[in-house]
């Protein structure tokens, strides 16, 4: 049993947004084709990835320093001690050889990319969708079936006003979501309110809206913000400052008493430990949303829960970034509180299994091995033409 080959490519992503720092319309993607020499119905097995959204293609990276170290490797020193399946902590232990501790960012992505091509090739070897196989192995086959998610929207377009707003948000509740997302920090804090306002009117109660601000806030406006909006109840109020001000965060969790949400800018277990350590988040309602593909992947996305359960977290605060089918297996094989969802952003590489609906704010999976990228026509359309089968 061997890899054969790995191929990359770069997609652009097709969202013309924006958020209160970046504008997403040149934001691309790494595609990752793990190719093996074992067979199913006389195919070879091939395990996909790409690096979820928010964060750019990594051809360089990879191409320079990751995929050369897996290609050198002695086949034997990848496969799992049965000798039936690759073994993505060893392979994990190959990426990461001779790289020096910290400095974790377009890295973790790399290595974040070719980790979830791993774990696919791994389940679809097993012959089990990821979500039962990370069960089997890590919570005694105790598994979800459905998983909650929200919906994340309600960015600033060009022209967008109120009524389009409240119609994008209609559109999730039309989708069956219960709970939604929306961007702050683009506009005035009047500005803001307004919005959130109109929101509200469309999603009903506080709890069934989140609000997030890409870290573009300094202390006293995060804290403006906090002030105007507690009032409203709202579900969760997001990255209010920089992903590594631990201290705003332990100031501003003193100032506002509703829960806030913060990690998926975080790309390491160093990383997310300092945060529990320093950012004065609160375990009985804070959520962390560490995305396994940005942060060095599932191998180390293990490592953060074993972390977080030793410092009297539950892995239940944990509702990840990146609303893709690899967050969405985890949240449901390792017993997560949920999952992103971005039902009209990011494509096409957004949203779930195409014939699997949202119902009553929870999503099922299609069953199929592996992570169920084939059960999304346009990104496996990619993806099957760069593997070639």
């Amino acid at each position: 049993m061997k890899i054969t080959e790995i191929r990359d490519t770069v997609v652009p992503i097709q969202s013309e947004i924006r958020n209160a720092y970046i504008d997403f319309g040149l934001m691309t993607v790494s595609v990752v084709a793990l190719i093996t020499d074992v067979f199913r119905e006389g195919k070879p097995v091939v395990g996909f990835g790409f690096n979820s959204n928010g964060r750019y293609a990594q051809k360089g990276l990879l191409r320079e320093r990751f995929l050369p170290r897996l290609e050198a490797a002695a086949p034997d020193s990848l496969i799992n001690e049965e000798g039936d399946n690759l073994d993505p902590e060893k392979i994990w232990r190959c990426l990461m050889k001779n790289e020096k501790p910290g400095g974790h960012g377009d890295r973790s992505v790399a290595v974040g990319v070719i980790d979830m091509a791993v774990w696919d090739a791994v389940a679809k070897i097993a012959g089990l969708p990821l979500y039962r196989y990370l069960a089997d192995r890590y919570r005694g086959g105790e598994t979800e079936e459905r998983v909650s998610v929200y919906a994340a929207g309600g960015y600033y377009y060009p022209g967008k006003d109120l009524g389009a707003l409240k119609d994008e948000m209609r559109s999730y509740l039309d989708r069956g979501y219960t709970t939604v997302k929306m961007k702050i920090g683009g506009a005035s804090l009047d500005e803001d309110l307004g919005r959130i306002e109109a929101v509200l009117s469309v999603v009903g109660e506080g709890q069934n809206l989140a609000v997030d601000a890409n870290g573009k806030f300094d202390l006293e406006t995060a804290a403006a913000y906090g002030d105007a909006m507690a009032p409203y109840g709202l579900r969760w109020y997001e990255e209010a400052g920089d992903p590594l001000d631990y201290a705003l965060q332990a100031e501003l969790s003193k100032r506002y008493e509703g829960p806030m949400a913060t990690g998926e800018n975080l790309f390491s277990h160093q990383d997310a430990r300092n945060l529990i350590r320093h950012g004065g988040l609160r375990p009985d309602r804070d959520i962390l949303q560490f995305d396994c593909a940005l942060s060095y992947g599932l191998v180390e996305y293990l490592r953060t829960l074993e972390m977080l359960e030793a410092s009297g977290w539950s892995r239940r605060s944990c509702v990840p970034h990146g609303g893709h089918q690899m967050c969405l297996n985890i949240a449901a094989g390792l017993g997560l509180g949920g999952n992103e969802s971005y039902p009209d952003v990011f494509k096409p590489f957004n949203g779930f299994a195409d014939d699997v609906a949202v119902e009553g704010g929870y999503v099922g999976f299609p069953d199929i091995p592996g992570i169920g990228l084939e059960a999304k026509n346009e990104p496996y359309g990619i993806m099957k033409e760069l593997a070639g089968i």
